[in-house]
């Protein structure tokens, strides 16, 4: 039984998600709508146990009446039905409800409805582009999302389940007393009206607070997360304290408002305490008062006083709830600040899958600055009226000094960022009309900055090729001069060789481990477009040697684009492009650029240890006239 109710939501939809309604109550239903049915009989069945316990009270003071004025003898003959009625009511139907209800609120909704949230939202956060991710702390993003996919199962079903049936419970109360009396009807109605002014006084500040409260939580998260994600930085410069301290600022930021809403939770209490004293009072006073002028029986005294306990009780139980619900608004409003946001580069509607034939690339016109672009990064132009044609199978080094927009040309290329002018073609294809997943499928990319996933060796270079063969994968590594030190790994579970573990961002290689796993990745891909920025950076020169004869034979038939301020790595590519801020200054094969005695002579002789030299005083005039 409880598996066909674990089953009536699905927590995987296959749907593309979309992006959300910022407001907080559209928010809420995007996310509520496809499950409404199953709230709606949650509702009705909250409404009907609500009925049922009221109902139990008036029959406590039917008993009473009964007892105080029934003859024994009879008592059984004439009430026997109605007291096996009520035991059936008590015995079946309450139990009934409420066991209904709850695998309708656990079984169905309890797991099923915040994974539904997870999945859609992380399936949306990897559609964002990585401007997105550079704008936000991962550990921040990650929390936000498991935070708001509580808070907002904790909101409908608590709007649900205490809103409703106290609604329904106070109204039945209403009714209840006021046909023994109408006059004992009048404290419950001064008790709703000062109980809905200290929620109308209360609430709105705990809302406040804990919507403070969500994003100090957030921000002290990601600070503690930025701080292991990067331990061995913290560790070099000896910076454990600092970052301690880093961390203990969120960490009193975040109980500032804590103690804000202990105050409040504090106040509130109180003033509940003395209104329910004051309605305790009034009830009771107003019944003697009543039964001593014969206006109303002992029975409805017993029902009034057990409906005031009742609600004492129950008040405290609402206040502690409608504080968590809007706990819970605060959390949501946090978070639909940031799963709102419209994802910045999509696929035109009528985008087709990119078709590699040749692999010819063109650049026309290119402009870009990243401080246009969406979402930006506060930066100025890069390139500006860019042009460069690059053959099929050719093979092109870009050289510059750092800041010439050589990287940000891949970016482009890759369409991480869209052009703000002119387009970018592959084989007469603009990559702006095509889909995403098909352009960077027929690219294969090695950067200088490589990370892992913290999955096994094997997984991380299937990465390049899922469905390769075990006979591809091994001649990957191979050519990839890896197969040595990753046959002697062996992980903290004795996983060995290819099924050992790699760690958080490939942590427990080194940087020229790590360099070599991604050339196999990137071999066993095989695109037919291959962009390598800084490729070999992290390696050792008799590594790099090995390895530079095996990238020269996964080069052929591809067309390359390559980055390396190590000039030596890229001298014998067919052709060198010279960038200076954004545009070409010089092109051609490295013997010709040598002996034009132009900016790339200067970057070439100015090499110390085989790296462009960032330029002393006069650099930049120097390499000026040498373009001229």
């Amino acid at each position: 039984m409880f598996a066909i109710f674990e089953r009536l939501v699905e927590p995987f939809p296959d749907e593309r998600p979309k992006s959300p309604p910022a407001a907080l109550w559209p928010f809420i239903w995007f996310y509520a709508r496809p499950v409404w049915p199953f709230l709606a009989v949650i509702g009705f069945l909250s409404g009907l146990i609500a009925v049922v316990e009221v109902s139990l009270f008036g029959f406590l003071g039917q008993i009473v009446d009964w007892l105080n004025g029934l003859d024994r003898a009879t008592f059984l003959e004439t009430q026997g039905w109605t007291l096996v009625g009520m035991a059936a009511i008590v015995l079946f139907l309450l139990p009934g409800a409420t066991f209904l209800n709850g695998l309708f609120q656990f079984q169905a909704l309890f797991g099923n409805f915040p994974m539904r949230f997870r999945w859609i939202v992380h399936n949306w956060l990897l559609d964002q582009s990585l401007a997105f991710f550079q704008d936000e702390f991962a550990g921040r993003v990650a929390t936000k999302m498991m935070q708001t996919a509580l808070a907002l199962r904790e909101t409908i079903t608590k709007v649900i389940d205490v809103m409703l049936y106290v609604s329904v419970y106070f109204g039945g109360v209403l009714v209840l007393v006021s046909s023994a009396d109408w006059r004992m009807a009048l404290p419950f109605l001064g008790w709703l009206g000062l109980y809905v002014l200290l929620l109308r006084f209360f609430v709105p500040r705990l809302m406040r607070v804990a919507e403070r409260q969500a994003d100090a939580r957030a921000l002290m998260t990601g600070r503690i997360v930025d701080a292991y994600a990067n331990i061995g930085t913290v560790k070099l410069f000896a910076h454990t304290r600092r970052e301690a301290a880093y961390s203990r600022e969120a960490m009193r930021s975040f109980l500032d408002p804590v103690y804000g809403q202990a105050r409040l939770i504090n106040g509130f209490m109180v003033s509940l305490t003395l209104l329910n004293a004051l309605l305790l009072s009034t009830v009771g006073a107003l019944g003697i008062a009543l039964w001593l002028n014969e206006l109303l029986s002992i029975g409805a005294i017993a029902i009034a006083i057990g409906l005031v306990l009742r609600l004492n009780g129950m008040s405290h139980w609402v206040m502690w709830e409608v504080s968590a619900l809007f706990e819970n608004i605060g959390t949501i409003r946090d978070g639909a600040a940031t799963f709102s946001q419209p994802v910045a580069l999509v696929d035109r509607p009528e985008a087709r899958d990119l078709v590699v034939a040749k692999g010819e690339v063109r650049f026309e016109s290119i402009g870009f600055g990243y401080a246009g672009a969406k979402p930006h990064r506060g930066a100025g132009p890069v390139v500006e009226g860019f042009s460069l044609a690059i053959r099929p199978g050719e093979k092109v080094g870009l050289v510059g000094r750092s800041g010439a927009g050589k990287t940000t040309l891949l970016n482009l290329l890759l369409r991480f960022y869209d052009v703000q002018s002119g387009r970018i073609l592959i084989d007469g294809q603009d990559i702006a009309g095509v889909t995403q997943a098909s352009l960077r499928a027929e690219i294969g990319m090695v950067t200088q900055d490589t990370a892992l996933l913290h999955r096994t060796i094997r997984e991380n270079i299937l990465y390049g090729r899922p469905d390769a063969d075990e006979a591809a994968l091994r001649r990957a590594v191979e050519r990839a001069e890896a197969s040595g030190f990753v046959e002697a790994l062996v992980d903290q579970k004795g996983r060995s060789g290819l099924d050992a573990e790699v760690g958080e961002r490939g942590v427990k290689l080194s940087g020229g481990q790590r360099q070599r796993i991604a050339i196999a990745r990137i071999i066993l891909k095989d695109a037919p477009i291959l962009l390598l920025d800084e490729a070999t950076s992290a390696l050792d020169s008799e590594v790099e040697a090995a390895i530079q004869e095996n990238l020269y034979q996964l080069m052929e038939g591809k067309t390359v684009i390559a980055i390396a301020h190590r000039l030596s790595t890229i001298a014998r590519l067919d052709r060198l492009v010279v960038m200076d801020r954004g545009r070409i200054v010089e092109e051609g094969p490295h013997e010709a650029l040598l002996a034009r005695g132009g900016l790339y002579a200067q970057l070439w002789h100015r090499q110390v240890g085989g790296f462009i030299d960032a330029g002393g005083p006069g650099f930049a005039e120097d390499a000026a006239k040498a373009a001229e």
